[in-house]
């Protein structure tokens, strides 16, 4: 049976496996393992991953489509000597004549450009920020964490900690707010041991960016 333990007393990622019979030891646990995975040359750092749009896209691609049939329909209807759409003229009408400065045209203005915005926003941003791109060790495969899931990680492991009541976390892409409620101990003390803890969570977690701890500490509120 191989050991978990190097000779220098770091841990080696990789599950404990019988030799004779080649199955997996039920007592190793991955939550002891402290040694990052092998990766990349780049570090194994990788962008956010990108959202399909495909509501966004759905939605543009037909309104597009039943204005260019409506267009296509008017224009064909023109050369074959029948009448166009009945509110083509008094529409060229009103474009002719309508001021600019008119409420109604600074209003569909308004609209259009708010509507062209919205679109060049969700073209040029990836979206999915629920998921925290991990280290890549595999150059054809990528993998993301939750963010709830790498919150409810930290808690799991800040509840561990002596004298820790109760915990919040919330993990952003960037930032990761742990609050804590200590009803013994020293405050400083227990905070001591949640930044450490935490920080080895963090980097068990395997991603790409970690994102920075933020740990804070208080006793419990007066009841009544």
């Amino acid at each position: 049976m191989s050991d978990s333990q190097g000779s220098e007393g770091t841990t080696r990622p990789l599950p404990v496996v019988e030799k004779d019979t080649g199955t997996l030891d039920q007592n190793a646990s991955a939550a002891g393992y402290d040694a990052p995975p092998p990766v990349l040359d780049d570090d194994g750092a990788n962008g956010r991953f990108w959202s399909a749009r495909r509501v966004p896209a759905t939605v543009v691609a037909l309104l597009l489509l039943l204005l260019t049939g409506v267009f296509l329909y008017d224009v064909a209807a023109v050369r074959a000597d029948r009448n166009a759409m009945a509110g083509r003229g008094e529409l060229a009408d009103q474009l002719a004549e309508r001021p600019l400065d008119d409420t109604w045209v600074l209003v569909g203005a308004g609209v259009a450009a708010a509507l062209g915005l919205w679109l060049l926003l969700l073209a040029t941003t990836p979206g999915l920020r629920a998921l925290l791109p991990m280290r890549r060790t595999h150059s054809d495969i990528r993998a993301g964490l939750d963010r709830d899931a790498a919150a409810l990680v930290l808690r799991d492991r800040a509840m561990e900690v002596a004298g820790v009541q109760s915990v919040r976390t919330r993990v952003r892409r960037k930032h990761a707010d742990v609050r804590a409620v200590s009803h013994f101990r020293d405050l400083d003390d227990v905070r001591e041991d949640l930044d450490r803890i935490l920080a080895e969570a963090l980097r068990g977690l395997g991603l790409s960016r970690p994102p920075a701890l933020s740990v804070h500490v208080r006793r419990p509120g007066r009841k009544g």
